[in-house]
């Protein structure tokens, strides 16, 4: 999946080139090459899809000549994950009616790739053996307020237990209380099913994407499936995986699980995963002089230099004609000053 425009990276992170499409981590490679690398070690490249936003399909080309166009799902419209994630099933169910299927987000952090590929490997033998939605919750290190969680139940086999509960982003004090008892993980984002098991689950848990897509099954895989999902696609009612199915289902399960993943979901995230300097500062491919200066994150493109002075705990971000300065403590108000911008400029900004 690699639709989203990352908002909350502004103004680094651009509706043009979004987060997943950067080299966030000076590797040489963006999280998109990077997730597809670790991916492309468990499933042949040929069987790699990427379902995006139209707009970006010269970028994803671009980052990924390998990757064939009919493997680039084009999305005319965004529409959260559910409608993304039907229509790669659809898609893939007319190329395999029997395939099972790993869903993975394109601008994740996994540090430890050979523990990733073995619990992807162990979800795989459990979904092909049991009619089950399967997703990947992370043992959580800290009382972390930016992620879901999800409460495990009984245990089946392994690491994989049946799930109890889903939890949105909570307030601290309840994510707190998370993290003793020992119940509960982060939920990732990441699933593992068949084809036909989340088929059968969207068209009996949300009737209402499902049935965009069945009337035109007989379309999948063949030349007509482009016009059908331009015409159609855009009536998709507006909704995530886990609203629309995970939440409801009767089958799903959790496979609990550390290898080093984190979701980059903001400023603070890139900060804790980035490597600092003598003065716990972190330059983000870019020329910074600093005196006096703590505990700051810097992120500028091009050749432009950064001399600052007094600074603590701060994101200094410039791309192009933005240039934003904010305490670290108060990006989360950084998606209403991008909706702010847009209201005030237009989108020449975002």
């Amino acid at each position: 999946m690699c639709g989203g425009i990352g908002s909350r990276f502004w103004p680094y992170s651009r509706e043009s080139r979004p987060k997943q499409f950067l080299d966030f981590l000076g590797t040489g490679r963006s999280l998109l090459q990077m997730s597809f690398d670790r991916i492309s070690a468990l499933v042949p490249s040929e069987n790699v899809l990427v379902v995006t936003n139209a707009q970006y399909k010269p970028l994803i080309s671009e980052q990924l000549p390998e990757l064939p166009d009919d493997n680039i799902l084009l999305e005319p419209a965004r529409r959260n994950t559910a409608p993304c994630i039907a229509w790669a099933a659809y898609h893939i169910a007319a190329r395999d009616p029997e395939a099972s299927i790993i869903v993975c987000p394109s601008d994740h952090l996994i540090t430890r790739d050979e523990v990733f590929r073995d619990a992807i490997l162990k979800g795989f033998e459990f979904v092909e053996t049991h009619d089950a939605l399967l997703t990947l919750g992370i043992t959580p290190t800290r009382p972390e307020t930016g992620y879901g969680y999800i409460q495990v139940g009984e245990k089946v086999e392994g690491d994989i237990c049946r799930v109890k509960t889903f939890t949105e982003k909570p307030k601290l004090e309840l994510a707190k209380v998370f993290l003793e008892t020992g119940e509960f993980f982060w939920n990732s984002g990441i699933f593992l099913w068949s084809a036909k098991t989340i088929i059968r689950e969207l068209i009996t848990n949300a009737p209402d994407v499902a049935n965009v897509f069945e009337k035109g099954r007989h379309l999948f895989g063949t030349p007509a499936e482009r016009q059908f999902i331009e015409e159609n696609f855009p009536g998709c009612v507006g909704i995530s995986i886990d609203f629309a199915v995970m939440e409801k289902a009767k089958n799903v399960y959790v496979e609990c699980v550390s290898f080093g993943w984190n979701d980059l979901g903001t400023w603070s995230a890139l900060y804790d995963n980035s490597p600092k300097n003598r003065d716990a500062n972190v330059t983000q491919n870019c020329r910074v002089l600093a005196y006096d200066s703590t505990d700051n994150i810097f992120a500028v493109k091009d050749d432009k230099l950064v001399v600052v002075a007094g600074l603590s705990g701060y994101i200094v971000a410039d791309r192009g004609d933005v240039l934003l300065i904010c305490p670290k403590t108060e990006e989360q108000k950084i998606k209403q000053m991008v909706n702010d911008v847009k209201m005030t400029f237009g989108d020449k900004y975002i």
